[in-house]
This record gives structure tokens, sequence and C-alpha cells, in this order.
């Protein structure tokens, strides 16, 4: 494991290892951690950053002008080694450019930049995907952070809660055993804004709002401190874990997996944006602990 970079303030501290770019500590002003526990008997990742697809897609390819390239699931960026580019105490940024062995899989120059910052109480985390060729770039980017449940704050995992900021009144896209998106879609679990965290929730997979009304939600308990997480940029939202677990994931997305029986281009994929060439992207989410 590479060394983490530390940032902090007096109310939050954070730990990102340059080995994917990942999130992998995330402390209140008492040391007390609000992210996963990482237990490799259910999940041994902390916060990947997905990129350049969300999910699996169908015959682990995608598919760019007729030609087919091997894509692994959620990408590989979460499985690289990110450059330390800037830090200081309260910043770090990262970044992933092209290689030869990226470009067997991903036939496009690219910089991916994943910059943190902790202001008071909130941990902002941006990505820039820049494409520094002439040519038009396409991807998905996503953030799959888990956060501790129940949060260290003496209150039941059954009472935790995660509270949508607007109404959610459509169906969620299904999960299919492979991982695809389903054909059909299944009624929202919602109680109005909120969804009532249980293990049985999550027994087919994740929970997917695509479209998500909301820009953030906030989770925790009905007592006590608990995360907003905001997410402006982002389209879509999954909610994961697996039952039983430490921890629950958090997961605006750019896109999402391939609908089963999907054969067409990357560029159809549900949710592929393009860069233009010589121009980045821009998705952000914040994290903030209040009271």
């Amino acid at each position: 494991m590479a060394d983490l970079i530390w940032i902090r303030s007096d109310a939050l501290s954070a730990a990102i290892n340059p080995f994917g770019a990942e999130l992998t500590h995330l402390h209140d002003a008492d040391g007390a951690e609000l992210m996963t526990n990482a237990d490799p008997a259910f999940w041994p990742k902390h916060a990947p950053i997905l990129f350049p697809v969300i999910g699996v897609t169908n015959g682990s390819v995608i598919r760019v002008d007729g030609t087919e390239y091997p894509m692994a699931k959620h990408g590989f960026a979460r499985d690289m080694a990110f450059a330390v580019v800037d830090q200081g105490a309260d910043h770090a940024t990262f970044a992933l450019t092209d290689t030869a062995e990226t470009r067997v899989a991903y036939p496009y120059a690219f910089r991916l930049e994943i910059s943190f910052r902790i202001d008071g109480a909130t941990l902002s985390v941006e990505a820039r995907i820049i494409n520094p060729a002439d040519t038009p770039m396409l991807a998905q980017f996503g953030f799959h952070s888990a956060f501790a449940w129940p949060l260290p704050y003496r209150q039941a995992r059954a009472d935790h809660r995660i509270v949508f900021d607007a109404d959610e009144p459509g169906r969620l896209r299904a999960i299919a055993p492979d991982g695809l998106i389903a054909a059909q879609t299944n009624p929202s679990p919602l109680d109005g804004r909120t969804l009532h965290l249980a293990d049985d929730l999550f027994a087919n997979d994740a929970l997917v709002w695509d479209p998500v009304a909301s820009d953030a939600v906030t989770y925790g308990a009905a007592i006590g401190p608990r995360l907003r997480i905001a997410f402006p940029d982002t389209p879509a939202l999954g909610i994961w874990t697996k039952p039983g677990a430490a921890f629950v994931c958090v997961e605006p997305w750019h896109g999402i997996a391939d609908p089963e029986g999907f054969s067409g281009e990357y560029k159809d994929k549900p949710g592929v944006f393009t860069v233009a060439g010589g121009d980045a992207k821009t998705i952000g989410m914040s994290v903030t602990l209040v009271p």
C-alpha cells in the first residue's frame, strides 16, 4: 500500500491512498471513523473512483467505432496508481493519465484529476476529466464512498436512514444477477423522502435512482451527528451495501451499467458524456458533518 496522504481541519481529517486516489478514512474532531471498516469478509474497499465506466458492460467490452475493447466492472482507475501533484495541510490533488495499458481498454488520451479539500466540517472531492486531444472523448464517472453503518455516535444500526432533499416519485432501476440493468423497474422503497436502512433492501444489489431529483441526501440517525452528502453534478444515484456489513455506500454516478442485451456503441451507453477536444468536465461531491 502506498503511504496515505492526510489532510485536516479543526473539525475533520481525511486520508487518501494514491493507489486509486481512494479516500480511506474520514475522522471527526475526536478521531472517530466515519468511513467503512473495509472488512474483507464483505467488501475490502473504501471509496473507489469509477472511470471510465459505471458498473458492468455487456460482454465485458465497450465498442468504439465498431472495435471492441475489454472493460472491467467500474473501469480501471480504481486499480491504478495516481501521481500526487499537489499537497497541503488541507488539500491534495492526484492525477492519472493514459498509458499503453489504459489504451488497450479505452482508446482515448485523458488526464483524470481527483482533488480533495477540507474546509471546516466539509470534505469536498472534485474530479476533472480532461481531454488533451483535439478530438472528442467519451466517458462515464462515479463516486463510490462507503460510510460507517452505524455512525460512531451510539445510535442503533436499525435507526439509521437516508433522507433525500427532493421528492423522488419515480421507480428504481433493477439490477439483474449478472450486474446489468434489468428491463423491469422496482417500486420506490422511500417513506416520503426517507429511506429507512435495512439489510433486506439490498438483497438484490444496489438501489438505483436514474434519474435522481435530489442534489443531496442526509445520512444518519435521528439523534446525533449526521453526514450531508451533496452531488450537484450527477444525474443518477446508487445506494448499496452487502447485508450485514458495517457500511452503506452513497454513490453519485454520471452513468449506469449496460442494460441487458445492450450491444451498441459506447457513446450510446446510458449516461456517457462527451468532453470536447482540449476541454474538461468537472464532477464534484461533498461530505459535511452536521450536528
